[in-house]
This record gives C-alpha cells, sequence and structure tokens, in this order.
C-alpha cells in the first residue's frame, strides 16, 4: 500500500525528527512565509511554504522538504534551496521519510545523512562558538504581540544586525522598501536588546539607544510603534525641554528626537510641524549628553538626513561616534545617495519594492499616463492674458508652477482627476511645491461633487498643527474625510496612510529617492484594497524605467561623490526650491485645454510598467510556458478545471481579470472570449465572436443527442449564456444550473442520466464551442 505525504511524514519524518531530540517547539510545519501577491477581488497569489521550519533558540536554522515514501528523497531539492536563500537559512534537507539529503547553503554542497542532526548540533554548527553576550543576545527572543509576528524579512532583517553586532561591527545599514515596516523592525530590534541587556561596555546594565528622525510625524509614529515599552521611552524635543528646565531627558533607555533639532540652533523644522510660536531654549542640545552616552543610535531614513560632511545628522553622529550606528533607509544604493553607502557600507540586508509586492506584503499598482494638449509645455498665445512679465515665449512642462502659475490649466487638471477617481478614494496630489498645492485644493473644492469643507485639504508645513490634525484624520481608517489631500515635500515620506487608492502626480521629480517614497504611499495594505493607481501628468513614471529602480544595489566609486551633491543641491536641473521667485500668472484665453490620451501601463515581472507593444510581447512570452500549439491551447481551455488553474497562473503573473478584459479593448473585440485574443496573438488566428460561435455549436449536430427537453433546454440555455457572459462559469454548475430556472437540480441531473452524465455533456459543449 503507498503512503501519502502526510502519511509519511507523520509515520516516519516526525519519527526521525523525534529520535534526534527536536521537539514540537522547535518544528513548525506548513510554514507559510508569503501572504501570495495581492489580486482583484480581494484573493490572493500562491503563497511560498516551506514543509518543516527547524528553530531552536530563536534561530531559524533549517527547512525539510517532504516527499512521499516512494518518491526520489532528492526531489524538490531545489525548490527549497531557493526558499533557503530567501529564508536566510543555511541547512536544507530533503527526504522521503528513509533517505535524507543535506544540504548546505554555505559550502554549496550536500550529502546524504543517516539521521538529522540535533538542535544544538545545528545550532553550533551555524554559530560556532560563541562568547556568554553573544549567546545572550542571538537567542533572545523579540516581544511577542498577538497577531503581529514578525514577517520573515522582517526577522531576517532583526537577526541580521544581531549577527553584525556579535561581530562588532559599528556602522550598520538596512535597506527595505516603503511601507514594509522599518519601524517595527526597529522596536523588535531594541526589545532584543534591552533584554539582552547588550552594551558597548558589556556591562550589567540595559542599553541606551537614540532613535533619530527628520520630522515630528515620523518620530510620533516611532514613538507609536514603542507603545509596548513606553515606560522605557523619552522624547528629546524643544518643548519636552521647556518643562524640564531646558535640561535634557536621561532616565529613559529609549530616546527619540529629531534630528534638525538636536544640531542645530533653527528649530524652524519643529515650529513649523508642530504649529508652535515657543521661543527656542538652547541649541544643539545632543551637547548635554556625555559623549558616550549612547550604546546605539538608529537613524530612521537615514538618506534624508545626508551621511555627507555638512549633513544633518551628520554633526550628532560625529559627537556621538562611539556608539553604533545603525541607518534605516528605503533606497538601494545610488549615485543620489552613494554618501549613506560610503557612511555605513554596505547594507547587512535588503529587501525591495518588487519583493514586496510579490510576496504580498505591498499592494500593486496600476499606472495611468494622462496626456494633455500642454504636455510639451506653454508657448506663448497672444490671446492669453499675462499677469507679470514673461522672459521667454516658451516653457516647459517642469517650469509650471515655479515660473509660471495658470490658473486655467489647475482647473483643468482637477477637474480630470475628479472624473478618473471614486469620489470616496483617498488620494494624495504631490505638487509642484506649497502655493500649486493650495491652487490644486481651490481647483478640486470647484468642482468636487460632495459638499464638505474637508474633502480636500492641503497638508504642508504651512498649516502646522492644523495640517497635522488633516493628516492625522486622513490615516484613520475609520474616518471618511479628508478624502484629498493636496501635499508638496511634507508627504514624500514617513506616512503611513493604508487605504491610499490614487497617487497624483503634478510635479517634475528628478530625484529617484524622492519617486520611491512617492510610490510608497499607496503601496500599504489594506483589506479590500486590491491595487492602487498612478495618475501621472507629467510624465514622472517614466523613472521606472530607469535602470535605478528597485534593482540591485550598484557598486559606486569615488568619483560619484560630486554627482550626488549636485543632486542634492538642486544642480541637476530637475529638481526646483520649494519657495521659487514671484511667478509669472499666465490666464488662458487663446490656448485650448483638452486631454490627448489616457494609456493604463501594465506591470509587467520586473515590476516595471509596460506599453501595449511591450507588454504584448511580454504576454506571449508568458503563455509560450503554457501551450506551443493551437490544439494544446484548445484542450487546455475547453476544461473548466485546467482554464481556471491556468488563469490564476497569470493572474500570479500581475496579468489579471481586468488586464485581459482590457486586453480585449486593445483589439477592439469586447464580444469575444479571451481564448480567442490568446489564439490570435500566440498563431495569427481569427478572432471569432461568440455571437459566431453560438450557431457553430447549434449547426454541428450536438442537440440531437439529448432527447429530455429539459437536458436541450439546459444546453441551450448554457448557450445563450456563454453568449452573454462567456465561459468563466461553467465550472459553477450548481450556480448554472440555479440560473437555467429549469427545476430542481436533481431533477435537471436526472434527465442526462446522472451527474457523470451531466458534468460529461458540459466538458463535451465547451470542446464544441472552441473546436475550429
Amino acid at each position: 500500500m503507498l503512503l501519502s505525504e502526510a502519511d509519511t511524514r507523520v509515520k516516519f519524518i516526525d519519527t526521525k525528527l523525534k529520535e534526534s531530540h527536536w521537539n514540537e517547539d522547535c518544528i513548525k510545519r506548513e510554514y507559510y512565509f508569503t501572504d501570495g501577491r495581492k489580486l482583484p477581488g480581494n484573493k490572493r497569489g500562491v503563497k511560498k511554504f516551506a514543509d518543516y521550519l527547524l528553530s531552536f533558540q530563536n534561530n531559524n536554522l533549517a527547512i525539510i522538504e517532504a516527499k512521499r515514501l516512494d518518491k526520489d528523497s532528492f526531489s524538490g531539492l531545489s525548490q527549497a534551496i531557493e526558499y533557503a536563500k530567501i529564508l536566510n537559512i543555511r541547512f536544507v534537507y530533503a527526504t522521503n521519510g528513509k533517505q535524507i539529503f543535506e544540504y548546505d547553503m554555505y559550502y554549496l554542497k550536500g550529502e546524504y545523512i543517516e539521521e538529522f542532526p540535533s538542535p544544538e548540533i545545528l545550532f553550533a554548527r551555524t554559530f560556532g562558538n560563541l562568547l556568554e553576550w553573544q549567546y545572550k543576545l542571538l537567542t533572545q527572543r523579540e516581544y511577542q504581540i498577538p497577531q503581529k509576528e514578525l514577517r520573515y524579512y522582517q526577522k531576517i532583517a532583526v537577526d541580521r544586525v544581531v549577527q553584525a553586532l556579535i561581530n562588532n561591527k559599528d556602522r550598520i545599514l538596512l535597506t527595505l522598501a516603503t511601507g514594509t515596516g522599518k519601524t517595527a523592525i526597529a522596536f523588535a530590534l531594541c526589545y532584543r536588546l534591552l533584554e539582552a541587556r547588550w552594551n558597548l561596555e558589556n556591562a550589567n546594565r540595559k542599553p541606551k539607544i537614540l532613535f533619530l528622525c527628520d520630522r515630528v510625524t515620523l518620530r510620533n509614529q516611532a514613538l507609536s510603534e514603542f507603545n509596548y515599552i513606553e515606560s522605557d521611552c523619552k522624547e528629546i524635543s524643544a518643548e519636552e525641554l521647556k518643562k524640564n528646565g531646558g535640561r535634557v531627558p536621561t532616565s529613559g533607555d529609549v530616546f527619540f528626537g529629531i534630528y534638525q533639532s538636536l544640531s542645530s540652533a533653527d528649530k524652524s523644522q519643529e515650529r513649523e510641524e508642530k504649529g508652535s510660536t515657543q521661543e527656542k531654549i538652547e541649541s544643539k542640545f545632543y551637547l548635554q549628553y556625555p559623549k558616550d552616552f549612547f550604546d546605539l543610535i538608529i537613524i530612521d531614513e537615514c538618506h534624508r538626513g545626508g551621511a555627507n560632511d555638512e549633513g544633518s545628522w551628520r554633526a550628532v553622529l560625529e559627537y556621538f561616534k562611539s556608539a553604533v550606528h545603525l541607518g534605516l533607509t528605503a533606497t538601494p544604493k545610488r549615485s543620489d545617495n552613494v554618501d549613506t553607502y560610503k557612511y555605513f557600507g554596505d547594507a547587512v540586508y535588503e529587501y525591495s519594492l518588487k519583493e514586496g509586492i510579490e510576496d504580498g506584503f505591498l499592494t500593486p499598482y496600476k499606472v495611468k499616463r494622462i496626456i494633455t494638449s500642454l504636455n510639451d509645455g506653454y508657448t506663448h498665445n497672444p490671446d492669453d492674458l499675462v499677469q507679470g512679465k514673461l522672459e521667454k515665449e516658451y516653457y516647459e512642462l517642469g517650469e509650471f508652477e515655479r515660473t509660471i502659475t495658470l490658473p486655467k490649466y489647475n482647473e483643468f487638471i482637477a477637474k480630470k482627476i475628479l472624473e478618473l477617481i471614486n469620489p470616496m478614494d483617498k488620494t494624495i496630489i504631490f505638487c509642484a511645491n506649497q502655493a500649486h498645492a493650495s491652487a490644486m485644493k481651490v481647483a478640486i473644492d470647484k468642482f468636487k461633487k460632495i459638499p464638505r469643507e474637508d474633502y480636500c485639504v492641503r497638508v504642508t508645513s504651512d498649516e502646522g498643527v492644523i495640517g497635522l490634525n488633516y493628516l492625522k484624520a486622513f490615516q484613520d481608517n475609520d474616518k471618511e474625510y479628508p478624502v484629498i489631500l493636496t501635499s508638496s515635500k511634507m508627504l514624500t515620506a514617513g506616512v503611513d496612510a493604508r487605504n491610499v487608492r490614487n497617487i497624483v502626480l503634478l510635479a517634475n521629480i528628478g530625484s529617484m529617492i524622492e519617486f520611491k517614497q512617492i510610490i510608497g504611499r499607496g503601496t500599504r495594505i489594506y483589506e479590500g484594497k486590491d491595487f492602487f493607481i498612478i495618475l501621472d501628468f507629467f510624465g514622472v513614471t517614466k523613472l521606472f524605467y530607469d535602470p535605478k529602480w528597485d534593482g540591485e544595489s550598484n557598486v559606486i566609486s569615488g568619483d560619484d561623490r560630486e554627482d550626488s551633491k549636485s543632486i542634492r543641491e538642486g544642480k541637476s536641473g530637475s529638481k526646483g526650491s520649494d519657495t521659487p521667485k514671484e511667478k509669472v500668472i499666465i490666464h488662458l484665453k487663446g490656448t485650448k485645454l483638452k486631454v490627448l490620451d489616457i494609456e493604463t501601463r501594465y506591470i509587467g515581472g520586473d515590476g516595471k510598467p509596460l506599453g501595449t507593444k511591450e507588454f504584448l510581447e511580454f504576454l506571449i512570452g508568458k503563455l509560450g510556458s503554457f501551450y506551443n500549439n493551437e490544439k494544446k491551447l484548445q484542450e487546455m481551455w475547453s476544461n473548466a478545471e485546467n482554464r481556471d488553474t491556468f488563469l490564476k497562473s497569470l493572474a500570479n503573473e500581475g496579468i489579471d481579470s481586468e488586464v485581459l478584459e482590457n486586453l480585449k479593448e486593445i483589439f477592439e473585440r469586447k464580444d469575444c472570449d479571451i481564448y480567442d485574443i490568446f489564439a490570435h496573438i500566440s498563431f495569427n488566428s481569427e478572432i471569432v465572436s461568440r455571437s459566431e460561435r453560438v450557431p457553430s455549436v447549434k449547426n454541428s449536430g450536438f442537440l440531437s443527442k439529448f432527447h429530455k427537453e429539459r437536458a436541450i433546454k439546459l444546453i441551450e440555455f448554457l448557450l445563450g449564456y456563454y453568449k452573454e457572459h462567456g465561459i468563466n462559469d461553467f465550472n459553477n454548475l450548481g450556480r448554472l444550473l440555479e440560473l437555467s430556472s429549469l427545476g430542481k437540480a436533481y431533477e435537471i441531473t436526472e434527465d442526462f442520466g446522472g451527474i457523470p452524465m451531466l458534468r460529461s455533456s458540459i466538458e463535451e459543449l465547451q470542446r464544441k464551442i472552441y473546436a475550429g
């Protein structure tokens, strides 16, 4: 008798694990470590999982790929190795319950072994000899939060930093895409350090940790993430110092501050965001602390502070240079943040936007490129009314709202935005500067259908505490209003609003770092949010095609330092100041405004938007892996189960039902099946409509094989249903029988001679529909 894989696990593999002293606390069976890519209809793609995950002392040590007793133990090893790479695990085991093959990811070789190593042996092989403090830190568990267990990549990030500390590394960098939970990682790390009583002196005390942000909103979000250990946390701010007689707090363990306040005599950043008019208390708060006060400094969004010698947080880090410095960034190594990597070194762990979307931890996106009659810029028309002095006859699109302002164009754009979005979908509009954000808010108000003052609000630094309150309400998923935010720079980073459905680009963005941050505003996961839409009026999404977008880290030479400095200082020509000189106002009278094209771009396997031609080439390549001739396509499509499996596989590649419906529009054949589109692009077959296929079935004599009137009527009903709706519902037999209104299901079944004959007849009907 052949044993199933489940039986093999229970009777053989579990037994061998027990014999090697693996207890149940160390074993996770069917360990799912991804959620599966988000698909339309609140569905998910295929989740990745390991048959067994073996852990010991809070460290994942091995995965096991299980096979049936009669299968080759070696089969499945390749997939297990790929999973081990993802999970940062050294040992892989492939077994059928009798044979055990061990593969070592460090030495890249394997061998058959007689029994599984014990937990202690595997731990020692993985980490070697450890000092007492190293062992204590390595084995310390994270804070256990119900329903909020660390995701696999977050756990790896924490472990990598811990291992760096064990190896006495004092400059450490983590690179994870926006929305993947860098602050949650920081909390998990800090908790481990506090509980393990790790510190630079190796003394019996908790460490002193400084968490540095560049915005009050980010500091407040970090404090919220750390609320589980609230008693250990202290805020460093002008307000708190004022309460404390101008003295900095020293009694806590984790301190939170914005580095502009700590390092500069100018407190305008903090006053601006808090809406405070308080007098400055003392410049350079950090000088009140001894130089060796902190054991660890965490710099959030470290690329924003500037790791160059003149950077905002560089003075703080230089003062506390004896501490370990951990940088958190969303940006892989590029020419525009080279100084960050020169300071910290290469990241100890990276997790990209593409990986986050594929794993199902980030929301996919769609791009709509809106091309208007002014996309090539503005050429002066004598009939237009000019307020101010024009310095030239032609202005590029990137100069709009920086050098010239076009009130009527802003209204035209606002009206188009409202046409393209659902009225109550949370939307962020990124503008050229604060004045532009104000103009767009006024323009949205003019055309909005929702009669509420807070339907659309401006959130920039000028709003102070009022703007922060608007932002807080926007982030609250239980509140409907405000729906639309207009902003410029303030919302590019650190805004954790999970239900954002639309990102609108109305400014020229030259920095890849800033572009990544902006796209990250829409990637947060939210129930019922299958994707978010990027409405691009400026051609900014061309940055998706830049080699710098979401690729591997590049090795950058010292020669790139000047380029990165130019970009930071705005010398590239693509970044403008948020406080431009007085603009010329042009009231359009003779210049006509219209939308020339709205192109929906499809997202390819590499996460880049594709035009129609590129998408079809991408699709043809994917289809070729499922069939190589029209007969195979026909056989697969004619079977409801095979067809469903095929469509799910495409959906996992980002080719979902909505994309397929759009594909019909490309060929202007909404009256046909997607089958015909596939056959046409793969084999140049003629596209046949559903209306043409139905008579072919009726004329083939297929109905004459049925003798009961109800059976004939059901086939006719199914053909009519197919003609109207297509073939997709043919795998839901119960629903079709109910819709037919021909009687109870058992009565219809009897007229076909039983369930097997009914199913067989419907399968044959599908073959007839697609039979040449």
